[in-house]
This record gives structure tokens, C-alpha cells and sequence, in this order.
């Protein structure tokens, strides 16, 4: 299992947050604070993360700015469904938990990962993927985690002052 670890945490400057597996950092994500981009480094490959026409892709940093090498797009608005390409592979994406915020990913009807949460005040997501799923594949399911939660905790606060606002009149 992977898990995403505090930003500026384990001797890494802040704004980099380390990746850990075991305790031990394996990769790290500069993640934008103001877009859905990000930049991981995985080993000695940087990629480039961002949203792109509805979708959130990812390529290497040294390929042009057209080059997809991971795709995931909502495939279902209803259901909460997303349909993700790595790098030719075929994922599908189901909420596990609406609760939690979790979900979790099979290829051709079998399991291939699942993602959690550190939990406690400040969650961090996690991401448990099969030994089939290469680690910058991981990187960039838990980078599409990281976005689903901050989407959701944009929705709750937007939601929130609305209801505040509306009940002070």
C-alpha cells in the first residue's frame, strides 16, 4: 500500500509531499494548491499530471504537452464512475464508500486496487493496488484520489456557507 504523506514532511521541502510504502518514500508529488495538476516523481521519471478537457491525464514531463499516457474520465456523472487508461490497460473506478470517499478499481471484472484513508483530522489518501499495477500507475490513481477529496471538501465548504448565509437572514 501506498500513502501520501503530509507536504514539507520527512525532510522534504514543503510544497513536495513524499509517497510512502512501508515507511519508506518511494516517489513524490508537488501537487498545485490552485489547479488540478501536480508533478510526481517516480524513480528517476518525472510525469506531469493535470486535468485536460474533462479528464485527468498524465504523461512524462519530457514528452510533448499532447502526449497521454494515463487518461480517466467520468463515466457516469449518477454513479460516481470513472473509465481510466493505463497505458492501455482498462480500469474501471466505483465509488466503495460514499461515506469515506473510497473506491475501488478492477480490470476485466477483477480487483486491482483500492483506495483508503489515513484518517484522523487532516486524511491523507491511500492507495492498496495489486502487484500487477506499476508504481507510477499507483501514483496516478492516489493523484486522482488526492483531487476527489479536495473536490468533495470544496463541495461540503461551498454547501456549508450556503446554508449559513441562507439561515442568517
Amino acid at each position: 500500500m501506498i500513502e501520501l504523506g503530509r507536504a514539507g514532511s520527512a525532510g522534504y521541502p514543503k510544497g513536495e509531499a513524499p509517497i510512502f510504502r512501508d515507511g519508506a518514500p518511494v516517489a513524490l508529488l508537488r501537487a498545485s494548491n490552485w489547479k488540478e495538476a501536480a508533478t510526481a516523481v517516480v524513480g528517476d521519471r518525472v510525469w506531469v499530471f493535470e486535468k485536460r478537457r474533462g479528464e485527468l491525464v498524465g504523461r512524462w514531463a519530457t514528452e510533448p504537452a499532447e502526449t497521454v499516457r494515463l487518461r480517466a474520465r467520468k463515466s457516469s456523472f449518477w454513479k460516481g464512475t470513472w473509465s481510466v487508461d493505463l497505458e492501455g490497460k482498462p480500469v474501471e473506478g466505483e465509488p466503495a464508500s460514499m461515506w469515506k470517499g473510497t473506491h475501488r478499481y478492477s480490470s476485466g471484472g477483477r480487483p486491482v486496487a483500492a483506495s483508503g484513508s489515513t484518517g484522523g483530522w487532516s486524511p491523507r489518501p491511500t492507495m492498496d493496488a495489486d502487484d500487477s499495477v506499476p508504481l507510477h500507475q499507483q501514483v496516478f490513481l492516489l493523484w486522482m484520489e488526492l483531487i476527489f477529496s479536495r473536490r468533495n471538501t470544496a463541495a461540503v465548504g461551498a454547501t456549508t456557507s450556503a446554508a449559513v448565509i441562507g439561515g442568517s437572514t
